[in-house]
């Protein structure tokens, strides 16, 4: 962080821990939010350099007839093979973290910002935040949300589970937690208490 600028906050967590509805309640609240998925979707649209690395690296037929990308059918292909992961992350992570980067770049006068980073820990990139805050909820609960909101058989769910670091480590390594296990006013009410924490550590001289 520059002297003077915003602190860098990354909000991160395991699947379906509820990141997303703790990243809309942090821009309800005021706070500049960014999504490190939107990122990673938009850096393979049609016509951009990752999506040709893509094709490259796993051949043509995952693109549709016009020309998108199959994701569903990448999804399935990579959180099958840990190789065929590492390798796509490669193609992406570099176009994700530079536009996180450019993001916190535009932050003039904000006491701090807030990029969901799903597999921030997975990539080595914690250090480059000043703050890491991680959702987590019951092992169960997680389970139950995976599958019901991709759609996924217990067998995928698990299978997507275990090609992230142990949410425990995650939780063990953050500076603030948000436990999604209760209602949505237990989270908020979290998520208002790391908002009054953060600002009063930039207020500081």
């Amino acid at each position: 962080m520059s002297p003077g600028g915003p602190l860098r906050v990354a909000l991160t967590g395991g699947i379906a821990t509820g990141k997303s509805y703790c990243l809309a309640k942090f821009a309800s609240l005021g706070v500049p939010t960014i999504d490190a998925d939107r990122l990673a979707h938009s850096a393979v649209d049609p016509g951009s350099a990752a999506l040709a690395s893509v094709a490259r690296r796993f051949g043509s037929g995952l693109l549709q007839p016009d020309g998108r990308l199959d994701r569903a059918a990448l999804a399935r292909l990579v959180f099958a093979d840990a190789s065929a992961r590492r390798d796509l992350e490669q193609i992406i992570h570099p176009v994700v973290y530079a536009g996180i980067e450019s993001w916190f770049s535009t932050l003039t006068g904000k006491p701090f910002g807030v990029a969901d980073v799903p597999l921030l820990f997975e990539t080595g990139r914690d250090a480059d935040f000043d703050r890491v805050i991680v959702t987590t909820c019951s092992p169960e609960q997680q389970l139950e949300r995976l599958k019901t909101r991709g759609g996924l058989s217990e067998a995928e769910a698990r299978q997507r589970l275990a090609a992230q670091l142990p949410l425990a480590e995650k939780v063990r390594r953050a500076a603030h937690v948000i436990d999604t296990s209760g209602t949505f006013e237990e989270t908020d009410r979290q998520i208002d208490q790391i908002v009054s924490s953060i600002s009063a550590m930039r207020r500081q001289p």
